[in-house]
């Protein structure tokens, strides 16, 4: 059965068949190899999705979107163009700034690539940047999206391996700010070496001034992560917050959301939540079927004679994570695959955060490299050009986060030392 499911995966992807159908037409074809009841199907799918956090990923959509039409997201770029867009490659310092900070509401990196991409990509390619390298830059910084809390994939992971969503947004601030600070970094010394963004300052509002002008929008991130982590509202209440927010300060404060923005909003909310609803549907079914064949177990048993030590795990893990995203879309990926490693990570005394951390960063940069990166397709649309011109620009990015994922691999305490002092208390 499990053969079937696999192969039956795997050529639908080879034929270019959507994620979510691939593994529904595979999680079939297991029911009806294994002769079980097609009622089967119903439950589970709805079992995969009737749960409490999930409700969190159509609320932080929907935030996303509305602070993308509110104009908090262009607030957000003027605020952080006014820190770094004075130095010579300021304005891909701000993408990734910019990311950084709208990534603490969305939870979302295509929302992120759209929300901001739409701004900053024209930007860029108005100072003299190549249009390539623009998109490149985009996608990789809107993947900050799914690692700085909150995060939907953190969100699915924690469900999945039944660990505690708090713990697991506390953990990704160290590993955000790492590979945040990494890109900016690197997008410095990559201007300085090429010579652009000499004129990058130009038109940048003072610090005050465009920290009042987005006063608003700063105070978001504050409210949403201040209120997690003081215990006032749960990560799934805190979406309500964020969607409420965004709307007031939208509507009301800075008066650029209309009545009719309002159904392009949640025409744009639905159709993404409803993609990724689908695909966890067809996950869960996907996994209770191999889960019920016991090939979690074997994988396990196998890993466990295979690598003799937690480095040699986690670098193999790492690898095949890697591989894995490049194909599969990240949530999909996720469900399936964290019941199964969660607990052999926990048998060669992994922290099931800290797995968690290395799941989230790993499979997050399948979001950014081909063949199926959403981050990739979302940049392009914005940019107008073609994945096949992106390649180049886009491999030292990856490089960087992989070096940075490395870095959360193996120095543990980089997620786990603030969870710590957190839950300490």
């Amino acid at each position: 059965m499990t053969s079937a499911m696999l192969a039956t995966m795997v050529l639908c992807f080879a034929l270019s068949v959507s994620v979510a159908v691939s593994i529904g037409l595979a999680a079939i074809l297991g029911i009806q190899a294994s002769n079980a009841h097609m009622l089967i199907s119903v439950k589970e799918m709805f079992n995969a999705i009737n749960k409490f956090p999930l409700a969190a990923i159509p609320f932080f959509i929907l935030a996303g979107n509305l602070m993308e039409t509110g104009g908090i997201s262009r607030r957000l770029v003027e605020f952080a163009k006014s820190i770094v867009g004075g130095v010579q490659g300021g304005l891909p310092m701000t993408c990734v700034l910019t990311c950084m900070i709208f990534a603490a509401v969305s939870g979302s990196s295509v929302a992120t690539t759209f929300a901001i991409g739409a701004i900053l990509i024209p930007a860029l390619i108005k100072h003299g940047y190549p249009t390539s390298y623009a998109a490149a830059l985009q996608a990789t910084s809107a993947e900050l999206g799914v690692i700085i809390p909150p995060s939907i994939p953190m969100i699915l992971y924690g469900v999945s391996a039944e660990v505690s969503i708090g713990e697991l947004f506390i953990a990704g601030i160290g590993p955000g700010l790492l590979i945040g600070g990494a890109l900016m970094l690197f997008v410095w010394l990559w201007c300085k070496w090429k010579g652009w963004g000499k004129d990058d300052g130009d038109g940048r509002l003072p610090f005050g001034r465009a920290t009042l002008q987005a006063g608003w929008a700063l105070l978001m991130p504050v409210i949403i992560l201040g209120g997690i982590y003081g215990g006032i509202f749960t990560p799934t209440e805190a979406s309500a917050v964020a969607v409420f927010y965004a709307l007031v300060v939208g509507v009301f404060i800075y008066r650029e959301i209309g009545v009719r923005d309002l159904y392009t909003v949640l025409r744009k909310s639905v159709i993404s939540s409803a993609v990724i609803m689908f695909i966890i549907a067809n996950a869960g079914l996907f996994a209770f079927l191999i889960t019920r064949a016991g090939v979690p177990e074997a994988i396990g048993r196998w890993l466990e004679a295979v690598l003799q030590s937690p480095a040699a795990f986690l670098l193999g893990v790492n690898a095949a994570l890697f591989l894995i995203g490049m194909f599969i879309e990240t949530s999909a990926a996720i469900i399936v695959l964290a019941p199964i490693l969660a607990p052999v990570a926990m048998h060669f005394g992994v922290d099931p955060v800290h797995f968690g951390m290395v799941m989230v960063v790993n499979l997050a940069l399948g979001m950014i490299t081909p063949p199926f990166g959403v981050n990739l397709f979302a940049a392009c649309t914005v940019a107008r050009i073609s994945l096949d011109r992106i390649v180049t620009q886009l491999i030292p990015f990856v490089l960087v986060v992989l070096a940075c994922l490395m870095v959360i691999t193996y120095v543990p305490s980089l997620s786990l030392s603030l969870r710590d002092l957190v839950y300490a208390r």
